[in-house]
């Protein structure tokens, strides 16, 4: 009884922020200070529904400055690898070189913003030869990614010595149908060898095994958009693992049982940017763009996260130069850091 107590007095709370929300956006204030609370209640909303509850395994939408989760139609995916580094060589940004998070406990949850963004009029998603030039390619072809780290074990993995689990929290475009966008989970079991993967994973032809979740449909967002967009991720023990993209008003939920990989175990790293659209691809940026990349983490402790370079799990990259990081502690920890080109 006790945790269910917990989570209905979760929900009031949360009920009660969206109250506030609403009436801040309601009081008569000048243009200007309207566009400024308008935009603090937005990221107040948005980081509300990165952290639930959810409403249970499937697929949800809900809509600012509402909290409550409705489900909508899932939809079945034909898995394409989003892949794991394989070589440090003719990268920028992602595969290898991002910046980590690494929290001071197991992480429960972590949520992905672009705090501010210049310059973006024009973005493309192109080969990279280690890849075989391989990905959704092409003018606004882009994936958000949320990534955990590979270095833990769980029963998953089944025994198999040397298997790693890895989860990805995503958003891409145009991944299953033109114009159409979606949000899903893609969970990995690295190292699982040469024997036939388990139910629910294909076999990407280097010993890994990989599937995906359900996937929610959402529109296609330019990335010109990248300021209004985040994407988050959540692992319960014993309970779902949840994806949340938001589009700056609308918000879209895909959870799945936590025993698909147990990442919640292990989850102690999080990456977050935007990166090529799927198949080791890289999002090609016009020239001069700046985007501020921030990642916040939930792992039960206000303490600071350490900022780890050259710790990211994805094959996809971009053609962004990576600035100086920085971390905060306090009830939302976080890093930050800057991309260019």
């Amino acid at each position: 009884m006790t945790p269910r107590k917990i989570r209905y007095s979760d929900y009031a709370l949360h009920i009660a922020a969206a109250a506030l929300i609403s009436m801040c956006c309601l009081q008569p204030v000048s243009v200007g200070q309207t566009t400024d609370a308008d935009a603090a209640a937005r990221d107040n909303w948005r980081t509300i529904m990165s952290q639930g509850p959810f409403a249970g395994e499937g697929c949800f939408q809900a809509s600012y400055p509402g909290v409550i989760w409705e489900q909508v139609e899932c939809k079945k995916l034909h898995p394409r690898a989003h892949p794991v580094v394989r070589t440090p060589g003719g990268q920028v940004t992602g595969n290898g070189h991002d910046y980590v998070a690494e929290s001071s406990g197991l992480t429960s949850g972590a949520l992905g913003t672009f705090p501010t963004v210049t310059g973006v009029k024009a973005e493309k998603s192109v080969g990279v030869a280690e890849y075989g030039d391989g990905g959704i390619l092409g003018p606004n072809e882009y994936s958000l990614q949320l990534n955990t780290n590979f270095t833990g074990t769980t029963a998953a993995c089944d025994g198999h010595a040397g298997c790693v689990v890895w989860q990805q929290f995503i958003y891409a475009t145009d991944y299953e149908v033109k114009g159409e966008g979606a949000v899903f989970m893609q969970d990995w079991l690295i190292g699982w060898g040469s024997s036939r993967c388990p139910s629910g994973f294909a076999s990407d032809g280097a010993g890994d095994c990989y599937g995906n979740s359900n996937a929610v449909t959402t529109p296609d967002v330019k990335p010109e958009s990248l300021a209004s967009l985040s994407l988050s991720g959540a692992a319960d023990a014993g309970g779902n693992d949840t994806v949340v993209f938001t589009d700056g008003t609308t918000a879209y939920s895909v959870s799945q049982a936590d025993s698909t990989l147990d990442i919640s175990q292990v989850w102690k790293e999080s990456e977050f940017n935007i990166v090529g659209d799927a198949g080791g691809s890289r999002a090609d940026f016009n020239k001069p763009v700046s985007v501020t990349v921030k990642l916040a983490l939930t792992d039960g402790t206000t303490s600071a996260p350490t900022c780890v370079a050259n710790g990211g799990t994805t094959g996809e990259s971009n053609n962004l130069n990576l600035g100086s990081c920085t971390t905060a502690s306090g009830s939302s920890p976080s890093i930050q850091f800057t991309e260019s080109n």
